[in-house]
């Protein structure tokens, strides 16, 4: 059965440069921005209004003005949250696009949406502040002080939304199969890391220095 990956990161981490690096060398799909697209056909919500609730935590007066909106919307349900309804159609999505073979998923509570697939691997991402800040200073032109303030905020709203939809720790290692800190090995060298996981969990091989339970003992 071919491996459904889930990727959390912490943000400047390269959690999702090397999720796609994996599925280019996997040769499956890659989900982050495609998959609020495909919640917002399935549901028959703006895409926008998927956009604005990525991975953000509940917030009381967006909620309350979004949710006037809906009165507007054809078909809306009543009784259901704008951000519920966002949140539904998201994890239904996750759970669909699992159905249709193997791919890598970032963020988003994925994880949680496909916790009952057993061909799922789940996985975060991490690395040093130190390391992500450069990374993002680098990367969008930054201050390092402006890099740092990024960083946290943006950590903070995904913690926030991940914690709130799926009552685990964000970043934590019991919410994961693996926590993997990709300053250590390096962005190509995780991406191996990854392959190698996948090729275990779909072959895996007996270590020869298991004892078996059949063979007598001397």
């Amino acid at each position: 059965m071919k491996t459904i990956i889930t990727i959390g990161r912490q943000f400047g981490s390269g959690g999702k440069e090397i999720g796609i690096r994996v599925a280019k060398e996997l040769g499956i799909p890659f989900y982050d921005k495609e998959l609020l697209q495909e919640a917002a056909k399935k549901s028959g919500l703006c895409e926008k209004i998927f956009e604005n609730f990525d991975e953000r935590p509940k917030s009381l007066l967006y909620s309350i003005a979004m949710d006037s909106y809906m009165f507007a919307l054809p078909g809306s349900g009543v009784g259901d949250s704008l951000e519920q309804q966002v949140y539904l159609a998201t994890f239904n999505t996750i759970r669909h696009i699992a159905d249709q073979g193997p791919c890598v998923i970032i963020g988003r509570c994925a994880d949680y949406a496909l916790a009952d697939y057993p061909n799922h691997l789940s996985l975060f991402i991490s690395a040093p502040l130190e390391v992500r800040i450069q990374r993002v200073a680098q990367r969008q032109n930054l201050t390092p002080e402006k890099a740092r303030q990024l960083i946290l905020k943006t950590d903070k709203r995904r913690a926030s939304y991940y914690e709130y939809y799926s009552s685990k720790k964000w970043g934590s290692v019991d919410s994961y199969h693996f926590c993997i800190d990709s300053s250590y090995l390096g962005l190509g060298r995780t991406v191996e890391l990854i392959q190698a996981m996948v090729a275990h969990k779909e072959h895996p091989i007996p270590s020869p220095t298991e004892e078996d339970p059949t063979r007598p003992r001397t």
